[in-house]
């Protein structure tokens, strides 16, 4: 396992050995995930139409109740069966940003480690320059420049998200590179290409598998302030951000309109979150030093 997740501060390591060290939480957090899962896959497929999608405002903005057990938002529509058909927008949009920008970086990665060192140089300072610019202030940009949409943010986060990646790999592929094994495949006549798709790159992604946990439960956050804002999924979208964006002015009045997909939010990031912490703890033995 490569030093850049082992270089972590003690503080940093015992709180995620506090975390996941819990009786119950290593079994818990992955079923909650691979619910969270099951359910973006099959909530649009289970979800009444009429109440997700159809005003009724002779219903609007009900409490919760046995008809209704999230109450209804300002047209009328189930909170419940909206947060339900909405885990696919909010959760397979997370993962497919994750994707597009882990697949940028990895590629830029092998670039700068393939390349030589002037290609280094210069893949790096346009990675630096890419980072100067604060994540979420891009985002926004480029989100509002192609037009309000979840479309739009999923294209924003990605062309925002592959530069920390592109960072983290390619210092994991230098160290690997400099590994006995890899001197030895080179001694042998292994080709550069070669040894980058069969040596370096298999034996440097266990560092994104962890990263990737993490990824999603961020992004989840992320993309839910990208439609609060207004430039992301656009009503009547059962996106959870925008189900916030649709009862920011009747919370007041009817706040589980807005904190039950906030909750949902929070509880996804959550579990993303600590399943990253456990994935760390298990690929990286420092932190399982006491």
């Amino acid at each position: 396992m490569s030093n850049t997740l082992t270089k972590i501060a003690p503080l940093r390591r015992r709180t995620v050995r506090a975390i996941t060290g819990v009786s119950g939480v290593q079994v818990i957090v992955p079923i909650m995930v691979a619910l969270l899962v099951i359910l973006a896959i099959v909530g649009p497929l289970i979800a009444p139409f009429d109440a997700v999608y159809r005003s009724n405002i002779l219903d609007s903005l009900q409490a919760p109740s046995a008809a209704h057990w999230l109450g209804t938002d300002g047209q009328g529509r189930d909170v419940f069966w909206r947060i339900i058909a909405g885990a696919q927008s909010s959760l397979l949009s997370s993962v497919l940003i994750v994707t597009g920008f882990s697949v940028l970086g990895i590629l830029v990665a092998t670039i700068a480690t393939l390349g030589g060192k002037r290609a280094d140089e210069i893949v790096m300072r346009i990675v630096d320059a890419a980072l100067a610019f604060p994540p979420i202030i891009f985002a926004l940009g480029v989100a509002a420049a192609l037009g309000p949409s979840l479309s739009s943010a999923v294209i924003a986060m990605i062309l925002t998200g592959w530069p920390v990646t592109a960072r983290l790999l390619r210092g994991v592929m230098k160290e690997t590179m400099s590994q006995p094994f890899i001197e030895n495949a080179r001694v042998l006549g292994v080709s550069r290409t070669r040894l980058m798709l069969h040596h370096v790159l298999p034996n440097s992604l266990d560092v994104l598998v962890v990263k990737w946990a993490g990824d999603i439960g961020n992004t989840i956050l992320i993309l839910g302030g990208l439609s609060f804002v207004g430039v992301g999924a656009q009503p009547p979208s059962a996106e959870w951000g925008a189900m916030v964006t649709g009862a920011k002015n009747v919370i007041a009045t009817a706040p589980w309109a807005a904190l039950a997909p906030g909750f949902a939010i929070a509880l996804t990031a959550l579990a993303f979150g600590l399943l990253g912490d456990i994935l760390q703890v298990r690929f990286n033995p420092a932190l399982r030093r006491r």
